[in-house]
């Protein structure tokens, strides 16, 4: 490790435009995309915004440690699929659910009703082929001018992140799983 001396300057200048709804990306095959979105979710729900969470790969039933907490708080968050595609008994009924999750999604963001909306795992049924991309992106595009979206999922498509504002890769240097070490409650779940 290398000892550095504190930045005693801005190092930056503030920007200077106007506030605007952004579009965010958290991809990658490192652990932390949805755990960030879910922090800005948070972040903005302590501010008093409305946000709402779509998540396209988890059942409506799903009990995860996010569901309960935010369940707790008053933050919805909503389960659009069957879970993932290894476990689902009908891949084209997965399709199904996930058209009729991005209506949803899709009518929340174009509403205007809501501050920020997180579209969890959304790459999956974009690169199965399951969601028209052309869709996602022409209601990011019209989306009104003060929504911000946040989307997660590996392999983004890069329509998309042409289009985001803001795209964090999540990179893995290790993981706990490859190691033989299973899945923690409370820490993937």
């Amino acid at each position: 490790m290398q000892i550095e001396t504190p930045p005693t300057e801005k190092r930056y200048e503030k920007p200077e435009g106007e506030r605007r709804g952004i579009v965010i990306v958290n991809t990658g095959d490192g652990k932390g995309k949805s755990t960030a979105a879910f922090g800005l979710a948070l972040r903005a729900h302590g501010r008093g915004k409305a946000v709402k969470i779509y998540q396209f790969m988890k059942v409506p039933t799903a009990r995860f440690g996010e569901h309960r907490m935010f369940e707790q708080i008053g933050l919805p968050i909503e389960g659009l699929g069957d879970g993932f595609s290894w476990k689902s008994k009908d891949l084209e009924h997965s399709a199904q659910l996930a058209r009729d999750g991005w209506e949803k999604a899709r009518a929340a963001i174009l509403s205007g009703e809501h501050f920020l909306v997180v579209l969890d795992e959304i790459t999956y049924p974009l690169i199965y082929g399951w969601l028209p991309l052309d869709g996602v992106l022409q209601t990011l595009r019209e989306r009104p001018k003060d929504v911000h979206v946040c989307l997660t999922g590996r392999r983004c498509p890069p329509e998309i992140i042409a289009l985001a504002d803001t795209v964090t890769e999540m990179q893995m240097v290790k993981h706990a799983f490859k190691a033989g070490i299973p899945a923690q409650r409370g820490i993937e779940d």
